[in-house]
C-alpha cells in the first residue's frame, strides 16, 4: 500500500438486492499521481467511484479521501472532489461561461472569484472563443473539457473521472489526455475509470484491475506487463522455405512459426534482437524485424480470465 495515501479503500462491500458490486474491495492511491481502475462492465468500477464521491454508501468497509471518512464526513469529503461522470453534468441550455459561473456559485464563490474561476478555466481549456455559446452546439470533445472544467471550479485537490473520454474521436481524446497530463503535474491527485487500456496505459501512474468487485491485480503499467509475459521478437521471411531453415537454426531459442514468420521470446527487450540475428548468422535474411511488449490489453485479458476460472472452480466444489 501506498505511503500517506490521498485515496483509501478498505474492504469494501456494496450489493444491489442479490447482486454483489463490490466484494471486499481494497485499495490506495498516493498523492499527486494517477491511478487507472480497470475492469470489465460489471466489475464495480462506477460502483467504487460512486462512492468515494459519497453518492452511494457502502455496505462493509471503510473509504477515506484526503483522510476524511465517505460515510461520517462526506460534507468535508465533498470539498476535497471533483467529478466528472461518464454523461456531462453541465446545462445544455446555458452557454459555457453561464455554467462555469453557475457552478463557482452553488460551490459557494463570491460572485467575482466566480468570474475570475471561470475565464482562468475557458482559457486552460481552450473554451475562451465558444464560451458565449450555449452547450447544445458545442462538440462532443468541447462538452467533455467543459464538464471537466466545471469539476475543478473550486480548485479540489482529488479528481475523480469516470470514463471521460467515452465516445470521443482520436483527436478529442487526446486533448482530455493532455488536460490531465497537465492537471497532474499541478499537483492534482487523480482516480480514472476506463475503458480504454491504451488510456489506462498513457495517464497511469498504478493501475487497479478489479473484476466482480475484487481486486485482481495492482502495479504500475511496466510491472504488470512483465508479470504476463516477456517480449516477442517476430521475424517474417520473403517465404516459408526461409522461415523453416531459419525455425532450424534457432531451434535453441524456441521459435514459433506461423507460415513465413517466426516469434522467438525475448525476455531481455531490444538486446534479443541482436542475439538472434547473430544465431542467424550465414541463414535466411529476414525481410522485417519487430519486438512486441506485452500489452495492457494483454494483462486485463490474462488476468481477468484466471478470475473467471478462479470463480468457476470456486463455485463448482
Amino acid at each position: 500500500m501506498a505511503d500517506n495515501p490521498v485515496i483509501v479503500a478498505r474492504g469494501l462491500q456494496k450489493k444491489y438486492g442479490s447482486t454483489v458490486a463490490l466484494d471486499g474491495l481494497s485499495f490506495d492511491v498516493p498523492a499527486g499521481s494517477v491511478t487507472g481502475l480497470l475492469g470489465p462492465n460489471g466489475s464495480g468500477k462506477t460502483t467504487t467511484v460512486a462512492i468515494f464521491s459519497t453518492s452511494l454508501r457502502p455496505q462493509g468497509g471503510e473509504a477515506t479521501v484526503c483522510g476524511f471518512d465517505v460515510v461520517s464526513q462526506a460534507a468535508e469529503v465533498r470539498r476535497q472532489i471533483g467529478f466528472a461522470g461518464q454523461f456531462a453534468a453541465v446545462d445544455p441550455n446555458l452557454t459555457g461561461r453561464e455554467n462555469l459561473r453557475l457552478i463557482g456559485r452553488l460551490s459557494r464563490l463570491s460572485r467575482p472569484t466566480a468570474r475570475q474561476r471561470c475565464d482562468e478555466l475557458l482559457e486552460v481549456f481552450g473554451l475562451t472563443a465558444a464560451a458565449g455559446r450555449t452547450v447544445r452546439t458545442y462538440s462532443g470533445g468541447m462538452r467533455r473539457r467543459l464538464d471537466i472544467a466545471a469539476a475543478l471550479v473550486h480548485q479540489p485537490p482529488v479528481l475523480f473521472l469516470d470514463e471521460p473520454t467515452t465516445g470521443l474521436d482520436p483527436e478529442s481524446r487526446r486533448q482530455v489526455w493532455q488536460m490531465v497530463g497537465d492537471l497532474v503535474r499541478g499537483g492534482s491527485t487523480m482516480l480514472l475509470t476506463t475503458q480504454y487500456l491504451e488510456e489506462a496505459d498513457a495517464l497511469a501512474d498504478q493501475v487497479v484491475i478489479i473484476d466482480r468487485g475484487r481486486l485482481i491485480e495492482q502495479g504500475t503499467p511496466h510491472a504488470l506487463r512483465q508479470r504476463v509475459g516477456t517480449a516477442v521478437v517476430r521475424l517474417t521471411f520473403g517465404d516459408e522455405n526461409s522461415a523453416v531453415k531459419a525455425e532450424r537454426m534457432l531451434a535453441g531459442s524456441s521459435p514459433e512459426r506461423h507460415g513465413a514468420t517466426l516469434q522467438i521470446p525475448g525476455a531481455e527487450g531490444s538486446s534479443a534482437v541482436v542475439r538472434v540475428i547473430r544465431a542467424l548468422d550465414g541463414g535466411p535474411d529476414p525481410v522485417a524485424v519487430e519486438i512486441r511488449e506485452p500489452t495492457l490489453d494483454d494483462v486485463f485479458l490474462s488476468l481477468t480470465s484466471k478470475a473467471l476460472i478462479g470463480k468457476s472452480a470456486g463455485g463448482a466444489t
